[in-house]
């Protein structure tokens, strides 16, 4: 069988594709390696500007090695064989989109760390408890999710809108769940906005 793809050969045949220097490039495309990237090994702290890194499409089985990538925005490693979170808090201060379908995530613990993360797809993977699908409230700015496809989901395949109603009740800051505008709490919004007003009339 073919040895797996090492990171610093694939920077080296994305270098000279690309003719930027990976230590320089705000974007690095690593994704679809052959033979495939098994290991986000070392090399990868060269990235110190990248701001978005794409490793789908290979098979790597965890996350790692992300220390030295201090403007990271936006991380995609969908088609992989990551089981679990583990190594994303290196990133936890400026990841914003994580891209992380196609895998075998059953566990979320850990992502409670990431306070800019507005954007997670993580369609297909295992998730299977509400008790897994709660972590998410504790992400601060987290409003858009793509979750479809994760045996919790499946279970509502037959209707969407129960999906959604019971997804959101436990995650209310989202604003889209699985492509659809999640619109719920907006008059409830208006009606304390409009209480407001006369509250301090009164108070005149």
């Amino acid at each position: 069988m073919a040895k797996a793809t090492t990171i610093k050969e694939a920077l080296a045949k994305w270098e000279e594709k690309s003719g930027q220097k990976a230590s320089e490039a705000k974007e690095v495309k690593l994704y679809g390696q052959i033979p495939p990237v098994e290991k986000m090994d070392g090399a990868l702290s060269a990235l110190v500007n990248c701001e978005k890194l794409s490793l789908s499409t290979n098979c790597i089985d965890r996350i790692a090695n992300l220390n030295n990538l201090k403007n990271l925005r936006i991380l995609s490693l969908g088609r992989n064989n990551i089981k679990n979170l583990n190594g994303l808090e290196a990133v936890a201060e400026t990841l914003e989109e994580l891209w992380i379908s196609y895998n075998l995530i059953e566990k979320l613990r850990g992502i409670r760390v990431m306070k800019k993360l507005k954007v997670l797809y993580m369609s297909n993977n295992l998730v299977k408890d509400w008790a897994e699908f709660v972590r998410l409230a504790e992400v601060p700015v987290l409003e858009e999710l793509v979750f479809v496809g994760n045996p919790l989901q499946e279970k509502f395949a037959a209707d969407q809108n129960s999906w959604i109603e019971e997804a959101t009740k436990r995650v209310p800051k989202l604003k889209k769940l699985d492509g659809t505008l999640v619109v719920k709490g907006e008059e409830e919004e208006g009606a304390e906005g409009a209480e407001g007003p006369e509250g301090a009339e009164g108070g005149n």
